[in-house]
């Protein structure tokens, strides 16, 4: 979860690195530090907190001349976040530097190997095991060092290194977590992720497990882990380098939140085609899609409750029996896979590593993949069997918002297209929904032109201690998620509850004054929703509710209304999420939370 960044070229590394690892950042704040060759020695500077620290310690890369260097932005694991245990990490000589992005296994028995060798640590981390070990095998050929150590190693990594003895050159290696490489005019590039080179090149090429590849200033080489040379070919990146831009707004979410009318219409438009939902990356036949007997959705996080919405809406639509799993459990628990089984996995990133496994694991089942995520290139992207793009581009914030709704977006088609084909959708019902689905961006634009009035009401639960998001159907998929919106970034304790259960146990926590979110709006099941906002109303809760314009009945249970644009039952997920989101959002704000980094999180979840 961790962020590295590399260069050597032209111009000053420092600079440059510090400006890739402020695009990284997301993946993990909790330090960060550069290591630059300044012409004799290799230079080192790291620092606990965030990445202003290390700018203001390096004057901006001032401090570190030099035209090659690694950085690193921290997400911790081993070792509390600290100077000692910062990135990066080096031999006792500090003539070799490792950035590392990843989960070292077998890092005990290796560092108690080296200790019997005379090594000394000084960090509690797993990474100083990788820079010892790479000292130890180190008999001037970088290269082979590296592989012995890629043989001797379990777990994730991806590595910068830098030798002091080949001041000339920049090493990469990634096993199971994410790495590119990228090349312009004035040097070579490395990075956990495009946005941090988007600036610089949009020519990249993703690093496979166990590759390693030799950075010089004007060319790189590949290599397989038994120092076979290797060609790879390079991937364009579309995205719009703005994209990773703040463009004037307080934080990325907010402008992530802006960018989804245009996400959706982006993920929406290139499948439809002369009113027909045309998804060839699909990969199926018509006789394929009506062989389905089941779906599985495997996903963690906020694609996970994309993917409860998913279910609602195939089971709905298409009939089709479906089964959801966080991603984590499902590799754990042995899942039965029949003949006839199709398995979708969900991540805006692409690299999420439970997800990525469950993918890897559903294919030695015998079952083929298909992967809907956000990042092009990314493993999941390159291992899935087919692949559906949602086109939201670079999401910087580590609350998902824009990304979450290309996701429903793409489950919508999906379940629309299974359904027109195995004859559960006449003609008339498919038009229907397709004229919903087209009004959807103009419809989220307008709900986010609501802003002001959902701010000042989140003003006056700043303080709260405790929220309930309650909803019956597809409203429930929506208050996880709405909740998950609001805990990861304001830090106040928020859980989802199906309405129908409050009273098997939940409503017990309901007091004077607390807060319950409902969201009714599905209409067959509006009025027992309604009833369940009367009882938590009964006992003292303050009701805030999502609905439909026109159900104003509500405003009898409700001491807060929220009324969204009226569409399919099936899309209303899309609209719904749109004040929770602000909700979520102006709390924070208003608690003076670091919206965009939140604490203890990463915006790629690559290790377990």
């Amino acid at each position: 979860m961790c962020g590295i960044v590399g260069y050597i070229g032209k111009h000053a590394a420092a600079p440059v690195i510090l400006e890739g690892l402020s695009k990284l950042e997301y993946r993990g704040y909790d330090s960060a530090g550069m290591a630059v060759f300044d012409g004799e020695r290799i230079q080192i500077q790291k620092s606990a907190g965030r990445l202003k620290v290390l700018e203001e310690l390096t004057h901006g890369g001032a401090t570190m001349p030099g035209n090659i260097g690694i950085g690193h932005t921290r997400w911790a694991t081993h070792g509390a976040p600290s100077d000692i245990n910062s990135h990066p990490h080096y031999n006792a000589e500090e003539t070799i530097a490792v950035v590392h992005n990843g989960i070292i296994e077998n890092y005990l028995p290796l560092k108690e190997k080296l200790i019997s060798k005379g090594y000394t640590f000084v960090s509690d981390t797993d990474t100083e095991v990788l820079a010892h070990l790479i000292d130890y095998y180190y008999r001037g050929n970088p290269l082979e060092a590296i592989t012995k150590v890629m043989h001797r190693v379990q777990g994730s990594y991806a590595l910068g290194i830098l030798f002091a003895e080949h001041p000339d050159q920049i090493f990469a290696v990634r096993k199971d977590s994410p790495l590119i490489v990228g090349q312009n005019e004035d040097g070579c590039f490395i990075a956990s992720d495009v946005p941090a080179i988007l600036k610089y090149t949009r020519k990249v090429y993703f690093i496979q497990n166990q590759e390693v590849v030799r950075l010089r200033a004007d060319h790189m080489h590949f290599y397989t882990v038994d120092e076979e040379e290797i060609t790879k070919e390079p991937v364009t990146i579309e995205w719009d380098a703005n994209a990773a831009e703040k463009g004037g707004y307080a934080h990325f979410m907010l402008k992530e939140m802006y960018e989804q009318p245009k996400t959706v219409t982006d993920t929406l438009s290139p499948r439809i085609k002369e009113k027909e939902i045309v998804i060839e990356e699909l990969g199926m036949t018509e006789d394929e899609i009506k062989a389905i007997r089941k779906i599985f959705i495997v996903a963690c996080g906020s694609a996970y409750h994309a993917g409860v919405t998913g279910k609602y809406v195939i089971e709905g639509i298409a009939r089709i029996p479906v089964e959801v799993d966080v991603a984590s459990e499902f590799r754990y628990r042995n899942p039965i896979l029949e003949e006839g089984t199709m398995v979708i996995v969900i991540s805006q990133s692409g690299e999420t590593a439970d997800t990525l496994a469950a993918l890897r694991e559903s294919q030695q089942l015998g079952h083929k993949v298909l992967g809907i995520v956000n990042v092009v290139g990314s493993s999941i992207a390159r291992e899935a069997d087919n692949v559906m793009y949602t086109w939201a581009g670079p999401e910087i914030a580590v609350a998902t918002t824009k990304a979450y709704s290309a996701q429903l977006i793409a489950l919508y088609l999906l379940a629309m297209k299974f359904a027109k084909v195995r004859g559960e959708l006449d003609e008339s019902a498919f038009r229907r929904m397709l004229e919903d689905l087209k009004r959807l961006p103009a419809q989220i634009e307008m709900l986010l032109a609501n802003k002001q009035r959902i701010q000042r009401f989140a003003n006056r639960y700043i303080g709260a201690k405790d929220v309930f998001f309650i909803g019956r159907g597809i409203d429930f998929a929506i208050s996880m998620e709405g909740s998950l919106k609001l805990k990861e970034i304001s830090y106040i304790h928020s859980e989802a509850y199906a309405a129908g259960e409050l009273k098997h146990g939940t409503i017990s926590l309901i007091e004077k004054g607390t807060l319950v979110a409902a969201v009714a709006t599905q209409d067959a099941l509006f009025q027992k929703t309604l009833s369940n906002m009367v009882e938590v109303k009964a006992r003292g809760a303050f009701v805030l509710a999502v609905t439909n314009e026109g159900n104003t009945e509500i405003e009898k249970a409700a001491d807060y209304v929220i009324y969204i644009p009226r569409t399919n039952q099936y899309f209303t997920n899309s609209l719904a999420i749109i004040p929770l989101q602000l909700f979520g959002y102006y709390v924070a704000v208003g608690k003076g939370c670091d919206v965009d980094k939140p604490r203890n999180l990463a915006k790629s979840v690559t290790v377990e």
